[in-house]
């Protein structure tokens, strides 16, 4: 049963995406739903409150939902990140322009785009994926 924690995530990631698609009608990409708050808080905040207050709510939901599980005794904390500060934020900011010029990310692709049938997502996810398993292959056999 070691496999059971990763079904039970992966059912609760494919079921928020389908119940945000059905109640608000938006695709639960991460990226897109960030860049969003990000633009209306320095554009014109007061104006477009009512109309982006989920993005923020999602975001702090994302923010909370580790803080709560970490509180549960059963719940394996994760291992420690093995990076520099200065290696996280550069990461950081080359996830975000990748995932600009994509056009949205593993989750806006991966779980919604897919489940729509897009073949630009399917696209999207397998050069998200292979770029990884590069990466990993370079850092770890080649540096």
């Amino acid at each position: 049963m070691p496999y059971i924690n990763p079904v039970i995530g992966g059912l609760l990631i494919g079921l928020s995406a389908v119940l945000m698609m059905y109640a608000i009608g938006r695709i639960c990409g991460i990226s897109g739903i960030v860049k969003g708050a990000i633009q209306n808080l320095f554009l014109d905040p007061l104006k477009h409150v009512k109309e982006h207050a989920w993005r923020w709510m999602f975001l702090i939901g994302l923010i909370i939902g580790p803080l709560i599980t970490h509180q549960v005794p059963s719940a394996k904390a994760p291992s420690p990140i093995a990076a520099s500060w200065g290696l996280v934020i550069v990461s950081g900011l080359l996830v975000g322009a990748g995932t600009t010029l994509g056009s949205g990310c593993t989750s806006g692709h991966g779980v919604c785009g897919i489940a729509r049938l897009s073949t630009r997502s399917l696209v999207a996810t397998m050069i998200f994926m292979l770029s990884g398993f590069i990466t990993v292959y370079v850092v770890r056999h080649l540096l």
